[in-house]
């Protein structure tokens, strides 16, 4: 019987086929139609091709050439001036344009759910849905990957802001990007890459956490207790399982849950393909799921972005963060009792690592909104004001635009008998308080336990606050609480941040 050579020639074509796409050049996801490239700035372009090939990419009527080695290829943009459409073409044995490009502001979004919160349920989104065509605004949103190594690619592209495009984009990222675009009259690129209800540690590299002792212990040796412990479970829960099967008993015993964040694998799979695409900076709006560990993020997000600064090594670009927004989690209690009396809180003490963050870091700042969150939602739908704030931010700090970009941040105390004397940096204009009198000040005596207190505005960056329950006060606290109550602004419309005055609580090293 004849042999069929079908099979043999199927075999061959494939092979040829996967030497001849193999030897192509290739480009990163970053790299396509519609896409924004970083002004001002040397602008990495980079992908793979085969060793030997000598690479060119064409742009504004200029060439630069490189050659592959080890199967990549590499080469710098001089810093170009924002603008754009343009034609970005590079060749070889074959030949890639991109249409469309644009020169103007590259911004990563990244977070959790609040930055993933999508526009299509924010408030105001038909609206702002139905006006969001701007051809000078682009999108590029990073496919969700867990991934145990880093990658060099994901699967997205670009597109243009438009009415199809942003109803499932990031809200905060696109209220962000629209505001900025409008101010500084160039195009703005955002890559939006979050993930929902993940904690800060899975956004580090893996390096970062294992060099030091602290995170080593705590995060990376308790993600493998605990993944030991689940297996150790699992085996448990299987035996039991086969017996009951074998016995023909019923079975109702729920199986045991995998430990959902490995550290890491957000950045390895979502930002490590990212680099090192030339942006301006980043927005950040994370920290819920890191609550219950406050005083560990105070070290372990200033170590994230300087995490990211090292390997993007574009310097310290400008890391703009949401402050934790108000929330009585899911408590369901009214004003009265949250308000009844100064508490303790973990929520606080996050939005204070937060805050010293951006007094540790260079061209950091923090978008506070003590006025725009939901009681009884973690997730407040109102994020037109929180992409209107990080774009201040962003015009004050990444772009040095004389204006008052922040609200008041306690600077210091002064104490005078009775009183407690709080001064503020900025407070721009001066201080007020919305809607009546002060609220949300505590303060505290000798005995370190806070009551209630009165507070006057006295001078365009000083606060008084007393109580007659407390001769001599200590400390003062304001909205010190997972729902703050409170009303402190400056006269430039933009709200303070809580704050305590007293040290923090000492760290027992275990």
């Amino acid at each position: 019987m004849p042999i069929s050579k079908r099979p043999v020639l199927l075999f061959v074509c494939t092979c040829l086929f996967v030497l001849r796409t193999e030897a192509e050049i290739r480009l990163p996801a970053l790299f396509s139609d519609h896409a924004v490239l970083q002004q001002g700035r040397p602008i990495p372009i980079w992908g793979s091709a085969e060793d030997g090939e000598v690479v060119t990419v064409s742009f504004r009527g200029a060439k630069y050439e490189t050659t592959a080695d080890h199967g990549k290829w590499r080469l710098m943009l001089p810093a170009l001036t924002p603008g754009g459409p343009d034609l970005l073409t590079i060749s070889g044995k074959n030949k890639i344009e991109l249409k469309d490009v644009l020169v103007g502001e590259v911004w990563i979004c990244s977070g959790q759910s609040n930055m993933e919160f999508p526009l299509r349920a924010a408030v105001g989104a038909a609206e702002a849905i139905d006006a969001a065509a701007n051809p000078k605004l682009r999108l590029f949103t990073v496919p969700k990957l867990k991934s145990e190594l880093p990658v060099d690619d994901v699967k997205a592209a670009w597109q243009e802001s438009g009415p199809q495009t942003v109803t499932n984009f990031s809200a905060v990222a696109f209220y962000f990007g629209r505001d900025l675009q409008k101010a500084l009259g160039v195009p703005v690129g955002l890559i939006h890459t979050s993930w929902g209800g993940s904690p800060a540690e899975v956004w580090v590299r893996h390096g970062v956490l294992e060099n030091n002792s602290a995170y080593a212990r705590d995060i990376l040796s308790a993600y493998s207790n605990a993944l030991g412990n689940y297996e150790a479970a699992l085996a448990r829960f299987t035996k039991a399982q086969d017996e009951a099967r074998s016995d023909n008993k019923p079975f109702s015993q729920k199986p045991p849950q995998k430990p959902f964040w490995k550290p890491s694998e957000l950045y390895n799979g979502m930002i490590a393909p990212l680099l090192p695409f030339a942006i301006r900076g980043a927005i950040w709006y994370q920290g819920e799921s890191n609550a219950s560990r406050a005083k560990e993020y105070r070290t372990l997000f200033p170590d994230m972005i300087g995490n990211w600064r090292q390997d993007w090594g574009q310097g310290d670009f400008p890391f703009l963060a949401v402050q934790l927004a108000p929330w009585d989690m899911g408590r369901k209690r009214s004003l009265e009792e949250i308000t009844a009396t100064p508490t303790e809180s973990d929520w606080a003490e996050l939005r204070e690592a937060q805050v010293n963050t951006t007094r540790v870091l260079p061209n950091t700042g923090l978008a506070v909104i003590t006025d725009v969150g939901d009681k009884d939602d973690i997730h407040p739908r109102n994020k037109a004001p929180v992409g209107a704030r990080l774009a201040l931010l962003a015009r004050g700090i990444a772009y040095r635009q004389k204006m008052v970009f922040s609200g008041p941040i306690f600077r210091e105390l002064d104490l005078r008998g009775s009183e407690a004397i709080v001064r503020f940096d900025f407070a721009g204009t001066g201080l007020e308080a919305r809607d009546g009198d002060l609220t949300g000040f505590a303060v505290a005596g000798p005995d370190g336990k806070f009551v209630w207190a009165k507070a006057r505005i006295d001078g365009p960056e000083t606060i008084v606050v007393s109580s007659p329950s407390v001769p001599h006060p200590v400390a003062v606290r304001y909205g010190w609480a997972d729902f703050p109550v409170v009303n402190l602004w400056n006269k430039d419309g933009l709200p303070a941040s809580p704050f305590r005055s007293d040290e923090y609580p000492p760290i027992h090293k275990k």
